[in-house]
């Protein structure tokens, strides 16, 4: 229990993260997608639509990993993200808990929040709360779709935490995040993600595909992570960024003033 207490910030940093990221999606949806927009006025193709929001999106995930918040829990922002490290034994129980609550509820909030403030723009059928949702070619394909790139995410990850390429691996993420909704979304809506696109069935109460989005992911990240293993002995510590200035729950990383007041008591 008292450790459960004490990573209580991270848990809550995650739902503030979450939040934040599907108020932006919620954002750019209706400044892009909007019946009204003098955006999409402008911008009459769509695939240049996608483009701009897979920019907008990218960029939410690069600065959302590497802000104090995003260093202090890892910002995983992602229940499949965070089951997948449970499963390679690099995640207490307790804590993945505490995440993947922290990361459905921030999910919903950050709807709910877009909801008060964007009005009904949000709710209109061009918009309609950034659904993921199966393209023309159907729940199969858009299934694969899912399984494939939240392996390929997965493995990058694995890949590049702990090795000395660690401090791009916000950036690889941000722009596969960018590439997917560009080029993919057409095909599956492009998730990756459970707790986001809860947020989103959440809010316009749309259930029906929501279990591609559980599935297609946690298979995904899992098969990915597999077969990173196979390059890497062992997965590294699961934060996305590791500031050397931020505490890790995971691997139990202490910044330099912390081990200090720790030892004072010793001296004395």
């Amino acid at each position: 229990m008292r450790r459960i207490l004490d990573h209580l910030p991270e848990y809550a940093i995650e739902a503030a993260l979450l939040g934040l990221f599907m108020l932006s999606a919620c954002g750019f949806g209706v400044l892009l997608e909007s019946a009204d927009s003098p955006v999409r006025r402008a911008i009459a193709d769509p695939g240049l639509r996608r483009v701009l929001m897979g920019l907008a999106m990218g960029g939410t995930a690069i600065a959302i990993i590497y802000s104090p918040w995003g260093g202090r829990s890892g910002a995983h922002i992602n229940p499949a993200t965070t089951l997948t490290f449970w499963r390679l034994g690099r995640i207490r129980g307790s804590d993945v808990a505490g995440y993947v609550g922290g990361q459905f509820l921030g999910a919903a909030a950050g709807v709910a929040l877009a909801s008060v403030l964007l009005g009904p723009r949000l709710a209109d059928a061009s918009v309609n709360f950034v659904v993921t949702r199966p393209g023309r070619w159907g729940v199969g394909p858009a299934l694969l779709a899912e399984v494939l790139i939240s392996g390929v995410l997965m493995a990058t990850v694995v890949t590049l935490t702990g090795s000395r390429w660690a401090r791009y691996t916000g950036l690889v993420v941000g722009a596969l995040v960018a590439t997917y909704i560009a080029v993919e979304a057409p095909v599956s809506g492009m998730s990756m993600n459970p707790a986001r696109s809860f947020g989103s069935a959440w809010g316009a109460g749309q259930w029906g595909m929501f279990w591609i989005y559980v599935l297609g992911p946690l298979l995904g990240m899992n098969l990915g992570a597999a077969v990173a293993t196979l390059v890497r002995a062992r997965p590294a510590c699961p934060k996305l960024h590791h500031p050397e200035l931020q505490r890790c729950i995971f691997c139990g990383h202490l910044p330099a003033s912390a081990v200090e007041r720790q030892a004072a008591p010793a001296r004395r």
